[in-house]
């Protein structure tokens, strides 16, 4: 896989994955798609700064992050994040800090299609 080989490097004892993909149900209702929207600039700039802090909060730190826009149905991937790191205690915890941060503080907007209706999620659990 392209992601797992731009974070591998020689000095990695461990590569952590998060992949997020799209539920058929919500709280009881089908779901029929997503549909991601993103202010591309500010987005990709943001995790570029999550990718800043991974790198300087753990030493040997390698990340990658991908999130998708447009059109999603249940099943397929919406975020990718991998992160190597030379100790596996590390890798986890900078990869759960990355789709943390991300979902916090990326202006990626999600709105979830229902067999019934629609609603935009709240960008900022």
């Amino acid at each position: 896989m392209a992601l797992i080989q731009s974070v591998s490097h020689e000095g990695a004892g461990a590569i952590d994955m998060f992949i997020g993909t799209v539920r058929n149900e919500t709280k009881g209702r089908a779901v029929r798609r997503l549909e991601f929207e993103a202010y591309e600039p500010m987005a990709l700039q943001e995790m570029e700064k999550i990718a800043r802090k991974v790198q300087g909060r753990w030493q040997g730190a390698h990340i990658a992050i991908h999130h998708r826009t447009g059109i999603l149905l249940p099943g397929e991937t919406a975020v990718i994040i991998a992160v190597a790191t030379p100790h596996r205690a590390a890798s986890f915890a900078a990869c759960r800090y990355a789709i943390d941060t991300l979902k916090e503080t990326v202006p990626i907007w999600k709105r979830e299609v229902f067999t019934d209706g629609a609603v935009w999620v709240a960008a900022h659990p």
